[in-house]
């Protein structure tokens, strides 16, 4: 009789310790981001941004060695006021050249707000989708593949990439 309340109450807490189980699923950002076609046309329209002020910034760097070169060429020939005006202009261009890249590629600059404002709509409704089908599903938690980097191996059934996208309206 006490051996079978015993397997009676082991029976019950595996029971009740399995139905408390959480439930997990995966998802990989830079999969979904790679099959979404407004991410894709972001990061292009980034990068020619990008590209148009980094080539801003390299005209007048160049415009500053330039200035330099010709400081050089005529040294023997300027006096000291005109050598101290000449390395002040040439000083001043590339303080220039700094202050733009600040402005554009800083920690708060424009390539970062332009980013923010044009990423943050899609990353918005990639997490909307992700949490509607958690909620359908039952999920705790969800977790992001592509930046967990102390997932060493999860099974690929546990991964809602394509689900998130047909959400989405992407069908995969």
């Amino acid at each position: 009789m006490k051996r079978k309340s015993i397997l009676l109450i082991s029976m019950v807490l595996l029971c009740s310790v399995a139905s408390m189980a959480q439930k997990f699923a995966l998802v990989d950002m830079e999969y979904i981001l790679k099959n979404i076609p407004a991410y894709e046309m972001t990061n292009e329209q980034l990068s020619q941004l990008s590209k148009k002020w980094q080539n801003e910034i390299e005209a007048i760097q160049q415009e500053a060695q330039n200035m330099y070169k010709t400081y050089q060429s005529d040294l023997v020939f300027l006096s000291a006021e005109m050598k101290t005006k000449r390395e002040e202009e040439i000083v001043k261009k590339e303080q220039q050249a700094q202050e733009l890249k600040r402005k554009y590629f800083g920690a708060d600059g424009e390539l970062y707000k332009k980013r923010e404002s044009l990423m943050k709509p899609i990353q918005d409704e990639i997490y909307n989708a992700v949490k509607e089908i958690a909620a359908d599903k039952g999920y705790q938690m969800v977790v992001d593949r592509a930046s967990a980097g102390s997932v060493i191996f999860a099974s690929p059934k546990i991964d809602i990439s394509n689900e998130v996208l047909m959400k989405l309206g992407y069908s995969k």
